[in-house]
């Protein structure tokens, strides 16, 4: 065994506690009082503890940038991504990236791939953490944590790092939860819905059958026409908003009936595939691969946000504010 000193695994849940926002100290418009909700909702998330490590070489964080409009509604910027990238070229995206060895947390991460990617300043007076949401599976078999910031300087100008983002542009946070555009007048929408979603059907080596449900989103308010918000992207900005709204759920269904919980999805892919092992062996993480296993093998309870004990805990905490 070699003498190195292995690698400490990335406390996913380990972020600084959000302080008091100073809202007049700030230079955004006057918050609508929905907004101010929103704000108090996802300031009292906190995330479940995850039930295993999950290794720093499979693990990512996006950043959910969210500013106040001039109407004081809450706004997410999003990224067109450049062309010429090898992955994903052309989607849409949030800012983000996978873990570097110099990141302590998975904020870390987030805000540093933020800077690299937009030019947002890792100034926390600035841009102050809301909260940490659970992570997702991507495609591409990462474990992605969105971590959920408030840009209090609305006279800070991105700077695109045009290798990686092509152009950047803004939509309502509260129009994730919904199946009709924000903004009806909107011309280049008039043929097209608003808001679709498609089934995927997948049969497992044990011949069970699972169902997951991508859902799509088309903005086209700015200049460049309309930008599909999808699959990953999508999931995670309705999970965002649906916290910020509570109780408020979107008029579409989220996940298909007895789909996997996204707690089960991420331990059933670490069971199979090799490179979760392998990477848990190259860092020399402990992981107790019967709790893994039972995991994967939990009964389904689908909701949005996976889970009806989550969506009345956000509710419950909503209540008490």
């Amino acid at each position: 065994m070699s003498d190195k000193a292995a690698p400490k695994p990335l406390n996913l849940l380990r972020f600084h506690r959000p302080r008091r926002i100073r809202l007049a100290d700030s230079s955004i418009p006057p918050l609508s009082a929905e907004s101010k909700r929103c704000l108090r909702n996802l300031a009292a998330y906190r995330p479940r503890n995850a039930k295993f490590p999950y290794p720093r070489s499979r693990s990512a964080a996006v950043l959910v940038c969210l500013f106040v409009g001039r109407m004081g509604d809450l706004y997410v910027l999003l990224n067109k991504r450049s062309a010429t990238l090898r992955a994903y070229a052309g989607d849409t995206s949030l800012p983000g990236g996978k873990v570097d060895p110099e990141d302590r947390t998975i904020e870390d991460t987030a805000r540093r791939e933020a800077y690299e990617e937009i030019g947002l300043p890792r100034d926390k007076s600035k841009v102050p953490l809301l909260c940490v949401l659970e992570p997702f599976l991507a495609s591409n078999g990462l474990i992605v944590t969105p971590v959920v910031v408030l840009i209090l300087d609305n006279t800070l100008r991105p700077i695109l790092n045009t290798a990686e983002v092509a152009s950047l542009f803004s939509h309502p946070l509260a129009a994730f939860l919904s199946s009709s555009p924000p903004f009806p007048t909107e011309s280049e929408l008039d043929e097209v819905p608003y808001h679709t979603a498609k089934d995927h059907v997948s049969t497992a080596p044990d011949g069970t059958t699972r169902v997951s449900r991508a859902h799509r989103f088309l903005t086209g308010r700015e200049a460049g026409g309309i930008k599909p918000v999808f699959g990953l992207t999508a999931a995670i900005l309705i999970e965002a908003a649906s916290i910020a709204h509570a109780p408020r759920l979107p008029d579409f269904e989220v996940v298909p009936p007895d789909a996997e919980s996204r707690e089960q999805r991420i331990a059933r892919v670490v069971l199979s595939h090799p490179t979760f092992r392998d990477a848990y062996a190259a860092e020399q993480l402990r992981v107790d691969w019967g709790t893994v296993e039972r995991v994967a093998r939990m009964k389904s309870k689908p909701m949005v946000g996976d889970d009806e004990h989550r969506a009345r805990r956000r509710h419950t905490t909503r209540s008490k504010l």
